[in-house]
C-alpha cells in the first residue's frame, strides 16, 4: 500500500540516507555536481520539514522516497530563458530535492502523480548533467520548456506539466 505523508523529525536519517544515495547514484551516472557531495544539507531538510514542505512516500511502511513539494510561485522559476512556460498564469506547484531509497521501481512517477493531485500545474527543474531525472520528468509528460537559473547562479533545464483540468483551461 502507498502513502503519503508530510516529513516529520524523526525521519531525518532514513530521509538522509535517501539523499545520500541519490547523490551517488548521481555521480555514478555523470552528474557529480548537481548536488555535490552535501546537498541537500540537513539544514534545509530540517527547514522544509519545519515548514511543511518535505514530504515522504511510503510502500507498505518503507519509506521509500522524499521530496519538496511547494504551493505558490517560486523565484527561481520568476525568468524563463531560451523558451517560455506552457502556462504562466495558473498557480502552480513545484518538486524540488526528489530522491528514492532505490528499492523499487516507478517511485518518482508515483511521487509526480500525487502532486498533480494538488494542483493544476507543476514545475520541476534539473541539471543538464542529470539524465535520468530529465528521462524521468519526460517520461511522466513533462514539457522541456527553457532555462531558469538557481540561487547560486547555475543554469537548470526547467519542466512544467499540467493537470487535466490545468490543459482544459
Amino acid at each position: 500500500m502507498n502513502m503519503f505523508r508530510g516529513a516529520r523529525c524523526s525521519d531525518l536519517d532514513a530521509i538522509m540516507q535517501i539523499y545520500a544515495r541519490a547523490r551517488q547514484t548521481m555521480a555514478d551516472s555523470g552528474n557529480p555536481t548537481q548536488w555535490g557531495r552535501n546537498f541537500p544539507p540537513q539544514e534545509l531538510i530540517e527547514e522544509d520539514i519545519d515548514t511543511n514542505r518535505l514530504f515522504v512516500y511510503l510502500h507498505n511502511g518503507v519509506l521509500e522516497g522524499a521530496f519538496a513539494f511547494i504551493l505558490g510561485p517560486d523565484p527561481t522559476y520568476a525568468k524563463i530563458e531560451d523558451g517560455q512556460w506552457l502556462n504562466d498564469t495558473l498557480p502552480y506547484g513545484t518538486i524540488h530535492r526528489l530522491a528514492s531509497a532505490g528499492k523499487r521501481p516507478g517511485v518518482a512517477s508515483d511521487i509526480i502523480n500525487w502532486c498533480l493531485e494538488h494542483c493544476e500545474s507543476l514545475r520541476a527543474d534539473t541539471h543538464a548533467d542529470n539524465k535520468i531525472m530529465q528521462h524521468i520528468l519526460e517520461k511522466n509528460g513533462f514539457t522541456k520548456c527553457g532555462i531558469i537559473h538557481v540561487a547560486d547562479g547555475t543554469p537548470r533545464i526547467a519542466y512544467q506539466r499540467l493537470s487535466r483540468e490545468g490543459a482544459a483551461r
